[in-house]
């Protein structure tokens, strides 16, 4: 059997033009093996920046005491407006694809709606009223689904932010009133892992801050609201530790 063996690998080798010796080595070497890449994985902390557009339809109502009764108007403006800022957060992926994880972040806005109205009789009369979100911020909980790469979330929580509504013209005085509000939002998102370490996201969030409410605003005994509840579209970067 040996000489069989030995046999068959000098012909090899001068088939091959090799030295016997140099053939039976081809016997010892090892097979390469192929290494199958790890699976993206979404645990840890993150943070990055994001930008986008929001906005909404803002109801007001204006109501006062009169003789005859309560009187007063209703008026509903679309806002939008541009806003960015940054987050921060921690996920950890579990059982094996399921993604759970908190996010908190902070953005600038400028999602604003502004009206202006002339007086009949008075042509150059010009009235303008403005509500605009300062700046706003969430409190979320995020849970989703992820295949490798890529993961899929729904994601809700608090809210919080700056609304300001102000109003002036050419024959009246301007009046400005501002109140931090506490709210909710909620919403979904998809987020791509370019790399191991950075990630990009689009989102969809509805966020409700509640109403700005004042009293006395034009004079004594006057109840003003405005509801400041809004559509936001952002995308964001994320670095992964």
């Amino acid at each position: 059997m040996k000489t069989l063996l030995g046999s068959t690998i000098a012909i090899s080798a001068l088939v091959l033009g090799l030295t016997p010796a140099q053939a039976a080595d081809l016997t010892n070497e090892a097979v390469p093996v192929i290494e199958t890449p790890a699976a993206f994985n979404w645990t840890g902390f993150y943070f990055g920046v994001h930008g986008g557009v929001g906005g909404g339809e803002f109801d007001g109502k204006f109501r006062y005491e009169t003789e005859v009764g309560t009187l007063g108007s209703d008026a509903s403006d679309r806002a939008f407006g541009a806003f960015g800022g940054a987050q921060i957060g921690y996920s950890y992926q579990f059982a094996p694809n399921w993604v759970a994880g908190v996010e908190a972040d902070f953005a600038g806005s400028g999602i604003k709606v502004e009206h202006t109205e002339s007086r009949v009789g008075l042509d150059d009369y010009r009235f303008t009223y403005a509500t605009q979100i300062d700046w706003f911020g969430t409190l979320r909980g995020r849970l989703g689904y992820a295949w490798d790469n890529v993961l899929f979330y729904g994601t809700g929580g608090g809210a919080y932010g700056k609304v300001t509504y102000s109003d002036g013209g050419n024959y009246d005085p301007s009046r400005e009133v501002s109140e931090t509000n506490w709210g909710w939002t909620a919403g979904a998102g998809v987020e791509y892992g370019i790399t191991r370490n950075i990630t990009l996201k689009t989102e969809y969030l509805y966020v409700d801050l509640g109403s700005l409410k004042t009293t006395g605003f034009l004079f004594e005994g006057d109840r003003f609201e405005n509801d400041a509840a809004f559509h936001t579209l952002k995308a964001g970067l994320n670095y992964r530790f």
